[in-house]
């Protein structure tokens, strides 16, 4: 996925491309960010909170697009601590306290677990 296919992914990016990256809202540069890594072919893309800070609507479009890199067979690894949009975006969940694996599995075995999401994911 290179050059004109991120901004296939990304079509406001093309829109903006003449804007510099500090001159961009939140939404712009989380884009930005995720098209430059990219256009390097990963086989691996590795998100750090890609919807921190970011609008709800914004947060939405962000997650069609990670969801259709996903489709493409692209191993995606997420940290986010928005517990509601990453559990409609990934396979397998690692609940993560103080450098201990507290839970490993499924989103559904997640959210059989009660105890798991009251305790460490407030939900």
């Amino acid at each position: 996925m290179i050059g004109e296919n991120v901004c296939l992914l990304f079509p406001a990016l093309a829109e903006i491309k003449a804007r510099r990256a500090g001159h961009l809202s939140g939404g712009e540069q989380q884009m930005l960010t995720i098209g430059r890594a990219l256009m390097g072919k990963p086989e691996l893309l590795l998100l750090d909170e890609p919807t921190e800070g970011l609008a709800p609507l914004i947060v939405r479009s962000l997650e069609e697009q990670i969801l259709k890199l996903k489709a493409t067979g692209m191993s995606i690894l997420l940290s986010e601590q928005n517990v509601r949009s990453a559990l409609k975006m990934v396979d397998r969940i690692y609940v993560i306290d103080n450098g201990w694996i507290r839970f490993e599995g499924s989103v559904s075995e997640l959210e059989a677990d009660r105890e798991i999401m009251k305790k460490y994911l407030m939900v």
